[in-house]
Formats: structure tokens, sequence, C-alpha cells
């Protein structure tokens, strides 16, 4: 399976290719880089989303999961950027009556980022849980790297996590 990293404001990421589409994107840097034109691309547009110039992506996903799981992550594709959804939201979005499903299909989200988990929030605005890189951390800079490039106020402070250690 072609793989290939890129480094972020987030620490190094890596792409995965499977049959002509994005699969994977995993926290930390894959042993094995084969470049493919779509991998390079996908690296090209996510470099344009942590400079703030790009809040969607045009890029082929396929990644594996149930049908339910399929459902919700379409839900979450559906998010505008720079904007969040409760766990309850998609739940009533996909005909599910237990938001912790919700919360569950996020967690095993293949393709963060790319398939915005990180815009899903507690039904009271607080931000929930978060697998990804450092977990909420990584949580609060994606959505104030997205409400930045939306043009929209922050939630919270757009440092990586990293920086906010050292403050």
């Amino acid at each position: 399976m072609p793989q290939l990293s890129l480094h972020t404001p987030l620490g190094d990421l890596t792409l995965s290719e499977e049959d002509g589409a994005i699969v994977a994107l995993d926290w930390g840097r894959g042993r094995d880089q084969e470049p493919t034109p779509l991998l390079l691309r996908a690296r090209d547009q996510l470099q344009d989303y942590f400079d703030g110039s790009r809040t969607a992506f045009d890029l082929p996903l396929a990644p594996h999961g149930t049908p339910f799981r399929q459902k919700v992550w379409a839900a979450l594709c559906a998010i505008p950027p720079g904007q969040t959804r409760s766990y309850v939201d998609i739940a009533r979005q996909v005909g599910c009556r237990a938001p912790r499903a919700i919360g569950q299909a996020n967690g095993a989200n293949p393709i963060p980022i790319l398939i915005p988990c990180h815009r899903v929030v507690a039904a009271d605005g607080s931000l929930g849980g978060y697998s990804g890189g450092e977990g909420a951390a990584t949580k609060r800079y994606l959505l104030d790297l997205e409400r930045n490039a939306a043009g929209g106020d922050t939630l919270f402070t757009a440092a990586t996590p990293a920086q906010r250690r050292s403050r």
C-alpha cells in the first residue's frame, strides 16, 4: 500500500492509498515512502490546509468500516469548515438513538482531518473526546485553524499542542 508522510504543525502525518483512494491518515511517520500522484495531491492539500489557505479537500476517500460508520463519516464530511455539530445532532441525522455510537464511529475514523471528526462536540458545546495526535489540544487546534481560515472567531488560541505546553 503506497504511503507518504508529511510534516505538519501537529507533527508527522502519514497518508495511505489503496485502489486510487485515500484509506488512512495516521499520526506519525510511515516507514515506507512511496509517493503517488494522489498522495502528492493529498499532501499538497493538507499543507494548504495547515497554511490556512484551504478549508475543504477534493480527494477520493475510501475508509474501511461498517455501513453504519460509513453513514456517520459521510455526515461528518457535510459539516462546513469552521462549524461544529454535536454527537446528538449527528445521531439524529443518521437515524441513530445512541450518541455514544457516534463517538465510537468518530474514534474509529481512519482518515481524521480529511473526514472531519474534530468538528463533532458534546451537546453542551464542550470539546468531547479526540483520539488523534495529542487529544483535546489537537482538536482545539484544528477547530481554531478552520475558524481562522473561514474568517470566524476562534474559540481557543490557535497554537499547536507543543506551543501550548511551553506557555
